[in-house]
């Protein structure tokens, strides 16, 4: 029995667990307890508490007043649970005719379902999607994803070569009901027209329609060169 319930997580191992990659994906060196309480919206002594707990579960390395580290199995098991997230995420969009902006909080409560065998029934339903509504890689069941290359922020795209939206770093569904509004999707074809220093907005043509996006838009979208 205490062997089956070493292996199980609770819903908060498995979304601490998550954060702590997300984090480590976007900094460099052991992530702080204050970091991971600001992403989880609790308390710090409550993050210490929970990170002590992965730590005996051999999930995290962790080291006082130094931050911790995902391990290979803490690595693992993250992403796991994203690969069940994303997958929920393109069944819901592709299956259900949810829009991209409804499906963050649905795939939330349903990344937890623990069986194996649902999964990979669902990856191979969905034809072994690569990436997920939102342009994130879908790891398979190894962990491996498939990364892009040529790949900018939008804000980082220079005038001349046009480019395709493959991705987008807000799922807040204010964000994306934004990118309706001004028909950006996945696939769209976009080019840089102009930017302008003064506050980082730039012009940009998109499905060849001409309009201004603000630099906090425009740094939240992800683009593929073309060549």
């Amino acid at each position: 029995m205490s062997s089956l319930m070493s292996k199980s997580l609770t819903q908060s191992e498995e979304n601490y667990l998550k954060a702590i990659y997300s984090l480590e994906e976007r900094h460099s060196g052991a992530i702080s307890t204050n970091d991971l309480a600001e992403v989880m919206d609790t308390k710090a002594s409550s993050v210490t508490d929970m990170i002590k707990r992965l730590s005996e579960k051999e999930l995290v390395s962790y080291q006082k007043y130094q931050g911790c580290l995902l391990t290979d199995k803490g690595r693992q098991k993250a992403l796991r649970t994203i690969r069940k997230h994303r997958l929920w995420e393109v069944f819901l969009v592709e299956k259900l005719n949810f829009g991209w902006d409804e499906v963050h909080d649905i795939a939330e409560q349903l990344e937890h379902i623990q069986s194996t065998a649902l999964t990979d029934k669902l990856e191979s339903f969905l034809e072994f999607p690569k990436f997920d509504p939102h342009g994130d890689p879908i790891p398979n069941k190894a962990g491996e994803m498939q990364l892009r290359k040529n790949t900018c922020k939008l804000s980082e795209l220079e005038g001349g070569p046009s480019a395709i939206v493959i991705g987008v770093d807000d799922g807040s569904p204010s964000f994306l009901q934004y990118l309706d509004r001004h028909s950006i999707q996945l696939g769209s074809e976009v080019q840089l027209k102009e930017k302008f220093e003064f506050d980082g907005s730039a012009t940009v043509v998109i499905n060849g329609k001409e309009l201004n996006l603000s630099h906090t838009a425009l740094v939240k979208i992800t683009v593929q060169v073309k060549n």
